[in-house]
């Protein structure tokens, strides 16, 4: 595979990237070269560079590093991550979550490392923060763009998605992938905080359909705290919408930091101002990470943050991470006459109703989303059947 364009000395001046990082990670030694010349970039002069991956929009002294600590500047050259992946597995559409898109699919998913945010309780900590956190690091495997939709034909899935890390630091790498795979007829996806730059979903829209955002808070000091800024994240959804991605937004609901009444339906009026046809999923939170001073989610607080957002005219909004002790949050409705339409339990989908046309089959009414073109397309289930619908390895 050819994927190191960079000097042949690369890894001899690599040596001084890694001395102001905390500690010396091993990891690093292993992903700096796996790198190519950044496609989303401007050249400062004076062998300085402007990234433009995510909203930071990092200026770049020779030898220096962006925030997210994977795009550095080599000799006035911005290099970007390339040719590898930290997790790669076939994961229910529904896991990403994305519930107006194709249901009952799978969707390749793969991820690199490095994030532009430093959240706390963050999931996926072992691969956001590796080159910030020394603990944090995981084995990668290097891997072609040909193999990846090599992979995806092989496991018949309908999707392929870009996640587990923050894929807009990582989108050079997205869209060699993705240009083959949209020619190839597989339907793209982004799973994201958001916190994006125009220039980034210009770069990626030709070749990616669905936005997926995480709406961590509508507080701005909160979400300086995660490392970013709030209306840096609420400009990428609304830009994202207008230009045509698919939008679907999730808010982790966090006792104490987000999961006020007032900030709930801020939230949900925001979204609303959007389009009320974006679907908004709301999680409940786990203790984890660096995070275990906040209570987890209840299940009375998670249901009522649901009926807020259908207070404030919402006609899609969902319960998260609590399958099966929801009531009816899980399902998707009709927003005229209120029919049942489709039913889950967590990635199971137990009854499909949208007509093939997208519509509600008792009143018409155009369902938002990407629907298959026949009923007969969705993979039906039981509430016993989560064996059936878990992430399975591709390797």
């Amino acid at each position: 595979m050819n994927k190191r364009s960079n000097p042949d000395n690369l890894l001899e001046q690599l040596d001084s990237l890694r001395k102001p990082l905390a500690g010396d990670v091993p990891v690093a030694e292993l992903i700096d070269p796996l790198v190519k010349p950044a496609a989303l970039v401007s050249d400062l002069g004076e062998n300085r560079v402007q990234c433009f991956a995510c909203a930071h929009r990092c200026k770049i002294n020779p030898g220096g590093r962006g925030i997210c600590q994977v795009r550095y500047n080599l000799d006035g050259t911005l290099y970007a991550p390339w040719g590898y992946v930290a997790a790669l597995q076939s994961d229910p559409t529904e896991k990403k979550p994305f519930y107006h898109m194709y249901p009952g699919s799978d969707t390749l998913t793969f991820g690199m490392l490095g994030c532009d945010l430093h959240c706390s309780y963050c999931q996926n900590w072992d691969i956001s923060q590796a080159l910030r956190d020394a603990n944090a690091g995981r084995p990668v495997g290097e891997i072609t763009p040909e193999t990846m939709l090599e992979m995806a034909m092989n496991h018949k899935v309908k999707c392929v998605a870009s996640s587990y890390n923050e894929p807009l630091i990582t989108s050079e790498w997205a869209v060699a992938i993705f240009e083959l795979t949209h020619a190839a007829g597989f339907t793209n996806l982004y799973v994201s905080n958001g916190n994006a730059t125009r220039e980034v979903l210009e770069y990626i829209r030709p070749f990616t359909t669905g936005f997926k955002v995480d709406l961590k808070t509508m507080n701005d000091k909160n979400y300086r705290h995660l490392g970013t800024v709030r209306d840096h994240v609420l400009d990428g959804i609304r830009l994202a919408h207008t230009m045509g991605f698919w939008v679907e937004i999730v808010t982790l609901m966090v006792p104490g930091f987000n999961d006020s009444e007032v900030e709930l339906r801020e939230a949900a009026q925001f979204i609303k101002s959007v389009s009320p046809d974006i679907p908004w999923h709301i999680s409940a939170f786990h203790k984890n990470y660096k995070m275990y001073s906040a209570d987890n989610t209840k299940v009375d607080s998670l249901i009522r943050a649901v009926e807020l957002g259908y207070e404030e005219g919402l006609n899609y909004v969902y319960a998260g991470n609590l399958a099966g002790r929801v009531g009816n949050f899980e399902n998707t409705f009709c927003p005229k006459c209120k029919k049942e339409l489709i039913a889950r339990f967590a990635y199971i989908i137990l009854d499909y109703q949208i007509s093939s046309e997208g519509k509600c089959p008792n009143c018409g009414t155009s369902i938002a989303g990407y629907w298959p073109e026949s009923r007969d397309e969705v993979r039906l289930g039981n509430a016993g059947d989560t064996f059936f619908r878990r992430p399975r390895s591709v390797t």
